[in-house]
């Protein structure tokens, strides 16, 4: 009987793993150790569930653990812990309930995927502190806003989280504050994009403080102030702290598992480590960048269940490539979509061996004449030699999904000029006949072919 497919972490690429292996293999054993008690749940949901856009935190439950293992037939583990792995004899070592056993596997995935950057602020522990990545943070977030009922919160980082994080609380009556060293928030985003999502920020009540650097917290039981660098001290009843996530690494590298120059595992175009069986997958591992060919770390939700499903199939006898990774990603910022993909950052693009140009335009969603008509502000950047799209920002009050046609110019390789020369749907209540990707594309040419 083949050993069983053994799963460490029930996230979106574990479970997506589990239940594809179990489609293709419906007699194999597949086991889903995870130390925690949700799984498969939607993390970008969390904020919307603080700011009560979603009314019970199960509602963002994908597929329930009864689910997975009543109806999908998957030994499904939770409050199991993997605390090491064994190549040698092929086995993981398991804690639950106070005791600890071995269990051997056929293949492994290991999808730990990743926890939230607690810098050594000072105060760092204190009540009313939080970091969001996990479902228990969302709730004790949710929970101490409702208990405390907050004047002030202050919010570390101007990325995903904090911008979400900012609309939440606005929402919930509390007054925000946005501190970032950097100088814009969203910074994978671009400037350009940036300083519209700034403005934005600042007309909706956010204390917007760019290029400032916190110290740390004080106060006595709870938090009360936050203290910055150069600016003196800023009241806070309530703190999130998002300056990013760093990769769940430690078990795989004990195990003698490589990590790449991310700092995250390193895999193979089929999730497969440089160990034998062992695969790794999810917010965990790296992935292939689309435009640069290099080793990225991209932990986004569909990046990860991709990748899952990927090495469901390989483990099944239908090798499948987990897939590349072009960074593509999409926020709320109040009332503005804020979208990105590919490479923006003109530096980055000059170390993969580009000769980056890009331009900046304003063009309508709908023709003039059409009601509700607005604007999206577009950057598209091309190599210069090859015109080859690099990538894109989006930023507008719609429309921003109009990142995906970019995608698939950046993915597949397109020039600026076949960008320019898409077939692309119009009609007065969806766009203008020139459609603002078409309209970016076709001044892009112009620069790079004057």
């Amino acid at each position: 009987m083949t050993a069983p497919f053994i799963i460490v972490g029930g996230d979106a690429a574990g479970m997506s793993a589990a239940s594809k292996a179990k489609r293709e293999d419906p007699d194999r054993d597949v086991i889903v150790f995870e130390k925690g008690e949700w799984v498969s749940y939607a993390a970008c949901g969390m904020p919307y569930y603080v700011k009560g856009t979603v009314e019970d935190l199960e509602d963002l439950v994908a597929v329930t653990p009864e689910e997975f293992r009543e109806e999908r037939d998957i030994d499904l583990r939770t409050g199991h812990e993997v605390v090491a792995i064994d190549p040698q004899v092929k086995t993981v070592t398991v804690e639950a309930n106070g005791e600890r056993f071995d269990h051997p596997y056929g293949d492994l995935l290991i999808a730990t995927g990743a926890r939230a950057i607690e810098p050594p602020f000072d105060g760092i522990d204190l009540e009313g502190v939080f970091t969001l990545r996990s479902m228990d943070e969302a709730d004790a977030i949710e929970d101490y806003v409702t208990a405390v009922d907050p004047e002030t919160a202050a919010i570390v980082g101007g990325g995903y989280v904090g911008v979400e994080m900012a609309e939440a609380l606005v929402e919930r009556g509390v007054d925000v504050s946005i501190f970032e060293m950097l100088p814009h928030v969203l910074q994978p985003f671009g400037e350009e994009t940036a300083r519209v999502v700034e403005d934005h920020l600042r007309e909706q009540g956010v204390d917007l403080r760019l290029e400032t650097a916190v110290e740390g917290f004080a106060g006595g039981d709870a938090v009360e102030s936050v203290e910055l660098a150069d600016e003196g001290v800023v009241p806070a009843d309530l703190v999130i702290v998002g300056v990013g996530v760093t990769p769940n690494v430690e078990l795989a590298e004990e195990a003698g598992v490589e990590l790449g120059p991310t700092g995250a595992i390193a895999t193979d175009e089929y999730g497969r480590t440089n160990v034998e069986d062992v695969y790794a997958a999810g917010d965990c591992a790296e992935a292939t960048n689309a435009v640069t060919g290099e080793p990225d770390h991209a932990p986004l939700a569909l990046i990860a269940n991709r990748a899952g499903r990927a090495i469901g199939s390989t483990v099944s006898d239908d090798p499948t490539p987990t897939g590349e990774t072009a960074g593509t990603a999409i926020v709320k910022a109040f009332d503005l979509g804020v979208a990105r993909t590919g490479v923006i950052d003109p530096e980055r693009a000059r170390e993969a061996g580009f000769d980056p140009v890009h331009v900046t335009i304003e063009a309508p969603t709908r023709p003039h004449y059409y009601p509700d008509a607005t604007d999206l502000t577009v950057t598209l950047v091309a190599d210069r030699e090859s015109e080859r799209v690099l990538g894109a920002s989006l930023v507008g009050h719609e429309g921003t999904k109009r990142i995906d046609t970019v995608v698939t110019a950046v993915t597949t390789g397109l020039t600026v000029s076949e960008l320019q020369n898409l077939d692309l749907a119009y009609a007065p209540p969806f766009s203008p006949v020139w459609d603002p990707i078409l309209t970016a594309a076709k001044v892009l040419v112009g620069k790079l072919d004057p």
